[in-house]
């Protein structure tokens, strides 16, 4: 596989200049924020409270909007859209509620328009490092699961592709933040497993140049199209 920047691979690929994106579970809108400089006009939905905070500390990029909300009610009308972007967020929707998810990604693109999947696959040193918290290969497999089935809820599959991202960390403490931030619940797993957390990440982690540290996560890219009118 390609080694990419995940940022440069949606750029790419999506053509974010004057188009109207949605990003669902933006986190703390750095995404957000980056296809807004990128000349998107771009609205983030985020349901964590935790991530919400930081994503309106943040210094505003130009005139995108964050707010609350769920990908299985979109807080946005019909056709408003021209992509969709769930990136590494579909498997933290509620498997039960995945293929609504999508469905509510169709509802809101207009004809013509691109759903953007970006998912991790269960797999390489950062998966590994993380799985005494949190196992996600049956929610990544759901999630999968739930883009193969695309065509139910309206979408058409379009493509599909892998690349490699390169996750950079300052610290064992920002690895510490970027896993709880996902999912607070995973605070206390951390205090509890804190000796072999950092064993974990000492063991796993490649030190870089800048003193900072890496790892080689593969990503799975799927693109789905909304049919356009008859």
């Amino acid at each position: 596989m390609d080694r990419r920047r995940s940022t440069d691979v949606i750029v790419e690929t999506i053509a974010p200049q004057g188009k109207r994106v949605i990003d669902v579970g933006c986190g703390d809108g750095n995404l957000v924020r980056h296809l807004t400089l990128c000349g998107a006009h771009v609205l983030g939905v985020e349901c964590s409270p935790r991530q919400l905070a930081k994503a309106h500390a943040a210094e505003p990029a130009g005139g995108e909007r964050i707010v609350e909300g769920v990908g299985q009610a979109l807080p946005a009308p019909d056709s408003s859209a021209d992509v969709v972007v769930f990136f590494n967020s579909l498997h933290h929707v509620p498997v039960e509620f995945m293929g609504t998810a999508l469905a509510e990604a169709a509802r809101v693109l207009v004809p013509g328009g691109l759903v953007y999947v970006n998912e991790p696959l269960p797999e390489g040193l950062f998966f590994e490092t993380v799985l005494p918290i949190d196992d996600e290969t049956a929610v990544r497999a759901a999630a999968l699961a739930a883009v193969r089935r695309a065509e139910d809820v309206g979408l058409r599959q379009d493509r599909e592709f892998t690349y490699v991202h390169t996750v950079r960390l300052d610290s064992y403490e920002a690895f510490r933040e970027r896993v709880v931030s996902a999912n607070a619940e995973r605070e206390s797993l951390f205090q509890q497993k804190d000796g072999q957390m950092r064993a974990l990440f000492a063991r796993n982690a490649r030190p870089g140049p800048d003193g900072g540290f890496s790892f080689d996560q593969p990503m799975r890219v799927n693109l789905l199209g909304r049919p356009m009118a008859a």
